[in-house]
């Protein structure tokens, strides 16, 4: 390898990266492993290339496998998601969905959006993001009892405030999104429907969750997490927005795309719209299902009390207030890669959350089943109900390169 020549210090860096990911299990429910083919993809000349605009509608010259490429990574889309227009230039989530909202909104305009601390995301409102401080921001939450959305309750916000767009997607609620819901409530109000699906993508294609396309305006999902793709973003949208999009993610809200990234994209397409790709995503719901079951029967509670996708939230206020990131400090101590997160409703801090956000599909990619799940919620549990005890961290830690070496992360790995 060339780098290891020219800058061992980064060099060094990788290896150690590429070491830590083999020998500890990624419950981290955004993250995936990509195959060798994507990882080649991003890794090829056109990261040398610079190809504003369209394909056939470039600001630059040499732009002509640029353009195939591009054409390919847009119709894959399109018939992996049945949408009617896409563009995949957009550099990741948040870009996309700032983007959405300069086609759709003007500053100042209302909308609604999942509440963050209930599941949503930063660009569905919250008032740090540029979603909440250049629009208003209507957000709705989860059922105090249930934890689960409650559409009546949204619809009756949407008529009380008559937002221009309603925000359906989720990153930290692990039950299923009813869209067509969503869909009859926009429509109720004259709003635009858009479903940001960055988390659930993967399980959409696999026929593992609803989609909400193409009765939806507009939809966006990033390419990575269950898509299993690289870091980026692409949005979908009725044919009739499909120039108001692409205005607004170039000249709108970026310049020349990342044509590498667009090239990994089009791969990860064509492995989605493979037979295995269905059978991956229904392991990866088969096994957060599983691991709810094992949570649960050692004690441990989760928000809504099981999943219907590929993750799951802990909720640790039964052990105290605020011990989120000390008990996601005491799982990765023993190997176990999660994310402190808050529970609905939380009374602590985003700073000191309440809980632990875990998913399925970097461990599914591995080639883990059900009977993984159970190994692996026993050890959450121990430590989980003993946080402090750096024993029990090591004598697990040990088990868990044991279970990583047995399963280890091959790029280009068919699930079996």
């Amino acid at each position: 390898m060339n780098l290891a020549k020219t800058d061992q210090e980064i060099y060094s860096l990788l290896e150690k990266e590429n070491l830590r990911q083999q020998a500890t299990l990624n419950l981290i429910a955004s993250e995936n492993y990509v195959s060798r083919s994507v990882l080649e993809a991003t890794a090829s000349a056109l990261t040398n290339k610079y190809s504003e605009g369209y394909p056939q509608q470039r600001y630059y010259q040499g732009n002509e496998n640029v353009d195939a490429v591009e054409i390919i990574a847009i119709e894959r889309a399109r018939q992996l998601f049945g949408a009617e227009h896409v563009n995949v230039q957009p550099y990741s989530g948040s870009p996309a969905n700032a983007a959405v909202f300069m086609a759709f909104l003007d500053p100042g305009d209302t909308f609604m959006g999942f509440d963050l601390a209930c599941g949503g995301h930063l660009t569905h409102g919250h008032p740090v993001n540029f979603s909440g401080r250049i629009y208003r921001a209507v957000n709705y939450s989860v059922d105090q009892e249930t934890e689960r959305l409650d559409l009546d309750e949204i619809r009756r916000m949407a008529l009380q405030h008559s937002p221009k767009m309603i925000i359906s997607g989720l990153t930290a609620y692990p039950r299923e999104i009813e869209f067509e819901a969503f869909q009859k409530i926009a429509e109720a109000v004259g709003a635009i429907h858009f479903a940001d699906i960055s988390h659930i993508s993967g399980l959409i294609v696999g026929g593992c969750h609803p989609s909400p396309l193409p009765a939806c305006d507009v939809a966006m999902t990033t390419t990575h997490k269950t898509l299993r793709g690289p870091r980026g973003a692409i949005i979908m949208c009725k044919k009739k927005y499909g120039s108001q999009i692409d205005r607004a993610v170039f000249p709108g809200n970026q310049g020349g795309p990342h044509d590498h990234i667009t090239a990994a994209k089009a791969v990860a397409f064509k492995e989605a719209l493979l037979p295995d790709f269905k059978r991956y995503a229904e392991t990866v719901v088969a096994n957060a299902k599983a691991l709810a079951g094992e949570l649960t029967g050692r004690g441990i509670k989760l928000v809504t009390g099981g999943t219907d996708n590929h993750m799951l939230l802990i909720s640790l206020l039964p052990f105290g207030i605020g011990l989120g990131r000390s008990t996601a400090d005491a799982l990765e101590n023993a190997g176990i890669v999660t994310n402190a997160n808050t529970v609905p409703f939380d009374p602590s801090t985003p700073f000191k959350p309440s809980g632990i956000r875990i998913g399925t599909p970097a461990v599914t990619t591995r080639g883990m089943k059900e009977s993984q799940m159970a190994t692996i919620a026993t050890w959450m549990a121990s430590i989980i109900e003993d946080p402090t005890n750096r024993e029990l961290q090591r004598s697990i830690k040990k088990e868990v390169e044991q279970l990583t070496r047995d399963f280890p992360i091959q790029p280009g790995l068919v699930l079996k």
